[in-house]
């Protein structure tokens, strides 16, 4: 008996709370202002999101016609190599470990009404790898990778053209790589984009005779 008013009483709350549901959702202010709060919000989020892919696009430069992408010394330290990667007028520097070098670099090409404007290919340094000849140094070492360029937040727009396979009618992401060569002490090479990759070319007698070594 007990439990039969109790569960009359709950059908009566219930009933209670469903009318006062109704009358909150026939009146169409609340509804309004809410629809207005989830847009506003939702454009907030867009125009961050936006923002970042701004600020992921800054980090590209222009290609220079006739000018390397980046100059590469490297300098014997200890075990290891500093090296100077220079890009126009920004210089940085690094602590490497190997015996040989790669680079990888991002391409951003543009495409239909873009490239009928004029907009310049543009390019960013993505790693620098370092390789041991033998797998037991390969296993100990602790600077063998350094990343040249991130995207803020994971916002990446080149990886999400370049994996989704989509252009937006107007992009068209490629990946470039200068692959594995010898690292000496005094080295430096000069990074340059061809019409079939990235080419590094010895700019003094140090780099000449490790790739003459290497061959």
């Amino acid at each position: 008996m007990q439990y039969d008013a109790l569960a009359w009483a709950a059908a009566l709350l219930a009933l209670l709370a469903l009318l006062v549901a109704a009358r909150i959702l026939f009146n169409l202010r609340w509804f309004l202002g809410w629809l207005r709060g989830t847009c506003g919000l939702a454009f907030v989020a867009l125009a961050g999101l936006i923002g970042l892919v701004a600020y992921d696009l800054s980090s590209y430069r222009p290609i220079a016609e006739g000018q390397p992408l980046a100059t590469l010394t490297f300098q014997a330290d200890g075990a290891a190599y500093r090296v100077s990667v220079l890009e126009g007028a920004r210089e940085r520097s690094f602590t490497f470990e190997g015996d040989l070098w790669q680079l990888d670099a991002r391409l951003l090409q543009w495409k239909g009404l873009a490239a009928l404007i004029g907009l310049q290919p543009g390019y960013r340094l993505e790693r620098l790898s370092g390789r041991f000849l033998t797998i037991e140094q390969q296993a100990r070492a602790q600077h063998g990778r350094i990343e040249l360029a991130q995207s803020p937040y994971g916002v990446d727009l080149w990886r999400w053209l370049r994996l989704g396979r989509h252009d937006l009618f107007m992009f068209d992401p490629q990946a470039r790589r200068v692959t594995f060569l010898p690292l000496a002490d005094g080295a430096s090479y000069a990074v340059s984009l061809t019409s079939t990759g990235l080419l590094a070319q010895p700019m003094n007698p140090a780099a000449k005779q490790a790739l003459e070594d290497w061959r």
